[in-house]
């Protein structure tokens, strides 16, 4: 299975197929079909009790017509009151069932989809855009949610409700009951020609507000450079087309709206009119055969079924959002995992080897051009050169969170792309300027790395990266970090990031300017500590601030996709190229 057509598979996470969508749904409904079966019966029994009314109302007027008395009218009639108030409780707790059903099946929903999103790979994830991401996990779940609790039981009673309708009326009279279903033709045509448009066109209208939430969320979260870059024109552009384009697929979910239900209420007035016209012939013909009960039975039968199909086509919108939800939502499963498939080889050594490497983003040019870099296990080695050198993108190869197009990246003989996330995290931790706080409390923050961790361990790891502000705060590690509790800046967001890795203790450790948000002397510490910590640990370091090559044991110098020096600080000094003009320079400012 793949993403649907029109969308590139490697920037779009995949959309589930139809075929796929109902296997999904039907085993969603296996896992609590006691529950669905009951919701079914208690439909049933709803919709039975109901056509006691019209059936009884038909006997009172032909009871009445032959000259019954009062009596029988009262009892006909509390037979009706008796029928009815059946119909209100079953109805009700049908409805109950159905939405605890549904809270079931969402929370199943809601659990599959945590698991996959965390199984997603970081590059599968930045390439859709994490506003896709975001989108189904709460716009889509959402809709799924309320398919789940509230249209699909609604539509199942009003189904059994219309079924058990249109058969009473048969059983009145095989002609008038085939005047009913023929004077519903209407209703069939156009939803036929509804149902063929509206997944595509739902599924455009949810690719739209995905696309929209990651135009907003990018230019938000990046806001200062937008400003700095004099960006807006441009942004506000991409942002105004962002939003064009949802209020294109929105209105063309209307106008299919717009043509269904005008038809549809035409069509509630064609099977009575039909029935009346036809049960009112068969009576002046053969009074014997056709009764006038029979005919205002039939008729109040069909006006019956106004509220069972209103309530269909109605939802109908809902249940079509709800499947296209439910098919991106289920989508994610299409998406690749991180790790490879099966056992993952364990690496020999903790030995790094960039081989041959060659790499571009998709759709761009070439970023790296046969990258060849052998990594000593306890080295410090520093990464440096312009911006636009690749040293990020290496830095993302070294972490497994890509893997090369052309060439090899090893830890100890084993390709970093097919360790599984276990092993990846015990191996190679990559550490950028862009960290993330967690909800909830310091310790809860930290033992993300090491579920294990004792306080002491904690504190620890706090002190080792500079971090003595969580002393100072009100509840210590038990302050809440985020909405409602302590905001920390991004100088200690970041120290939260690096006191995780000192934590989680990767035998290979990648900063990619990992102390970029921290003041100059701040940051030299807090390297130190971390370079004493990590001892005898792997650790590449990408970095502006020349001092850390200058600490490093060996330098690696890029420029233009390609590592053009390599060797120690004096040996590059010595050799007077680009890394001793580097220096130069850097140091003369210094």
């Amino acid at each position: 299975m793949t993403a649907r057509a029109g969308q590139d598979p490697g920037r779009h996470l995949p959309v589930a197929e139809p075929a796929r969508t109902r296997r999904a749904a039907l085993r969603l409904i296996r896992l609590d079909r006691r529950a669905f079966a009951g919701l079914l019966a208690l439909n049933a029994l709803a919709a039975g009790a109901g056509l006691a009314a019209p059936w009884l109302l038909g006997r009172i007027i032909d009871a009445v017509k032959a000259g019954a008395g009062v009596a029988t009218v009262d009892r006909l009639a509390l037979a009706i009151l008796v029928c009815a108030a059946a119909q209100l409780l079953l109805s009700r707790y049908a409805g109950y069932v159905g939405h605890r059903f549904g809270e079931r099946t969402l929370a199943r929903i809601r659990e599959q989809f945590t698991e996959r999103a965390l199984a997603l790979p970081a590059s599968a994830v930045e390439r859709a855009g994490t506003g896709d991401l975001t989108t189904r996990g709460t716009t889509d779940v959402a809709n799924v949610g309320v398919t789940l609790r509230d249209s699909g039981p609604n539509v199942a009673i009003a189904a059994v409700r219309a079924l058990f309708i249109l058969g009473a009326v048969f059983v009145l009279d095989p002609l008038l009951g085939a005047c009913g279903v023929l004077g519903l033709a209407g209703i069939w045509f156009a939803s036929r020609w509804y149902l063929r448009r509206a997944v595509t066109a739902y599924l455009a209208e949810g690719a739209a507000n995905s696309a929209l939430a990651e135009e907003l969320a990018a230019t938000t979260s990046g806001a200062r450079t937008v400003e700095a870059l004099r960006l807006e024109d441009r942004r506000l552009e991409r942002c105004r087309d962002a939003i064009e384009e949802c209020r294109r697929t929105r209105l063309g979910t209307l106008f299919l709206r717009t043509v269904l239900f005008p038809i549809v209420d035409v069509s509630y007035v064609v099977p009575v009119v039909a029935v009346l016209l036809a049960g009112g012939a068969l009576m002046v013909r053969d009074p014997a055969a056709m009764t006038l009960g029979t005919v205002v039975a039939a008729a109040l039968y069909l006006r019956q079924l106004v509220e069972p199909m209103n309530t269909i086509l109605e939802e109908l919108e809902r249940v079509q959002a709800g499947t296209a939800s439910f098919a991106r939502v289920e989508g994610l499963a299409l998406a690749p995992e991180n790790g490879s498939a099966g056992a993952s080889p364990v690496p020999a050594d903790d030995r790094i080897e960039v081989s041959g490497v060659r790499f571009a983003y998709d759709g761009g040019p070439a970023v790296l051009h046969g990258v060849d870099l052998r990594v000593r296990p306890g080295e410090r080695l520093a990464v440096v050169g312009p911006s636009g050198a690749g040293k990020t993108t290496l830095g993302r190869l070294l972490a497994g969170m890509d893997a090369p197009r052309a060439g090899s990246v090893t830890v100890g003989g084993v390709p970093v792309a097919d360790l599984d996330p276990a092993q990846l995290r015990e191996r190679v931790v990559l550490v950028t300027q862009e960290h993330h706080v967690f909800l909830g409390t310091v310790r809860d923050n930290l033992r993300i790395a090491a579920p294990s961790a004792t306080d002491t361990d904690l504190r620890a790891a706090l002190a080792a990266v500079g971090a003595d502000w969580v002393a100072d705060l009100p509840d210590g590690l038990d302050t809440d970090l985020g909405h409602g509790g302590h905001r920390p800046d991004g100088a200690q967001a970041q120290q939260l990031a690096l006191a995780r890795v000192v934590l989680a203790d990767p035998h290979t450790l990648i900063l990619d300017e990992a102390t970029a948000l921290l003041d100059p002397g701040t940051a030299r510490h807090t390297e130190r500590a971390l370079a004493a910590v990590l001892k005898g640990r792997t650790v590449i370091a990408i970095a502006h601030r020349l001092q850390t090559a200058h600490d490093a044991d060996r330098v690696a110098v890029m420029r233009d996709g390609r590592v053009t020096e390599l060797g120690t600080h004096e040996e590059l000094v010595a050799a007077g190229g680009a890394y001793a003009e580097l220096w130069r320079s850097w140091h003369g400012g210094r």
